[in-house]
């Protein structure tokens, strides 16, 4: 459609509400306990310690990040790529929270749930669990806000700071892990909140976890991504890894940042949906400036749907969200590696 058409701000605002409209299926599916998972043994320690400069990156420089691993490791049957969303939703929950004296303390422990736990909180099941939890030292909760936390949609956070479904999130991940969760919260007192997952007794080669070597680089990347937590993300993640990265906000940006930083930019990270340009248009102009150009796809729709909008070709590079750090770092190298593509 045509940049002059009336009925394209229409479209790009159905586009935009579309967009939006998957990223709350995905965190909804969660909720109702109906996205799919992939558990296998982990060690609770294990997936703490992997995620944990994550998360350091994630946490503004003045917040102190304290882990308190248990002395002996807990096996849980868990879907890694879950658990650590879990660790970045309450972290960064927590990092909006605290003002002064800032620490976020993530601590694990061998526990029971027995029958007096079961008796106060109204839930819970006979058994040895892994606790984990996540404490920070923010302005916490009255009684009221409480009640209402993990409902989607419940957000204490003012107008376009979040939607609501981060906990709401949380809550039916650890749902679909059997697990319970529970919430220590005082107002000017800071919040606590407990995850508790069932251990399992596994063969111990059989939780053994060997953290994959990411791969790295030190190339520019240009990431363009509205959504303001997605962008952030992926930027820390990627200059953790060693490379330098330019953000764009919108489809317009992004051709004026690829414009001034063409000469120096090896690979741009783009997501498919946006305002002012989609990821297509960007495409189309930024491969009028350099031909060579390499180009990742991202979208919270799978390939097929935007395949059948056009937003994207068949040929290219695509990757449907959420996208874990690992495969992300991955298919950057294949990409930054392979030979320049030919001329659309």
């Amino acid at each position: 459609m045509e940049k002059d058409n009336p009925l394209r701000v229409y479209v790009d605002h159905v586009l935009s509400s579309a967009k939006r409209a998957a990223n709350l299926t995905n965190s909804l599916l969660a909720f109702s306990r109906k996205q799919a998972v992939n558990l296998e043994p982990n060690g609770i320690n294990e997936i703490i310690t992997g995620v944990q400069r994550l998360l350091e990156r994630l946490l503004s420089e003045d917040i102190e990040l304290r882990v308190q691993a248990s002395a002996r490791e807990i096996t849980i049957m868990a879907d890694r790529t879950q658990i650590e969303q879990i660790l970045m939703n309450l972290a960064t929950n927590a990092r909006d929270a605290m003002t002064n004296n800032r620490v976020l303390t993530i601590s694990t422990a061998h526990t029971s749930i027995d029958r007096a736990f079961i008796h106060r909180h109204g839930y819970g099941k006979v058994g040895t669990y892994a606790r984990v939890t996540v404490a920070d030292t923010g302005h916490g909760m009255d009684e009221k806000v409480k009640e209402h936390i993990f409902e989607p949609f419940f957000t204490t956070k003012e107008a376009g700071r979040g939607t609501g479904l981060g906990l709401s999130t949380v809550y039916g991940i650890v749902k679909q892990h059997d697990g319970y969760i529970t919430v220590d919260s005082e107002p000017g007192k800071g919040t606590a909140f407990h995850l508790y997952f069932p251990s399992v007794r596994v063969k111990r080669e059989k939780t053994k976890h060997v953290e994959p070597k990411m791969p790295s680089g030190t190339e520019t990347i240009l990431v363009a991504e509205d959504d303001r937590e997605t962008l952030q993300l992926m930027k820390e993640v990627l200059r953790e890894y060693g490379y330098t990265v330019i953000g764009a906000a919108d489809g317009d940006e992004a051709v004026r940042n690829f414009a001034e930083h063409r000469h120096r930019i090896g690979l741009v990270i783009m997501d498919v949906i946006m305002p002012k340009k989609n990821g297509m248009e960007v495409y189309s102009e930024i491969s009028k400036l350099d031909p060579s150009v390499k180009v990742l796809f991202v979208s919270g729709h799978a390939r097929d749907v935007v395949l059948d909008r056009g937003v994207v070709d068949s040929r290219s590079n695509f990757l449907s969200k959420p996208i874990a750090p690992s495969l992300l770092l991955e298919r950057l190298r294949t990409l930054l590696d392979a030979e320049a593509p030919g001329p659309p």
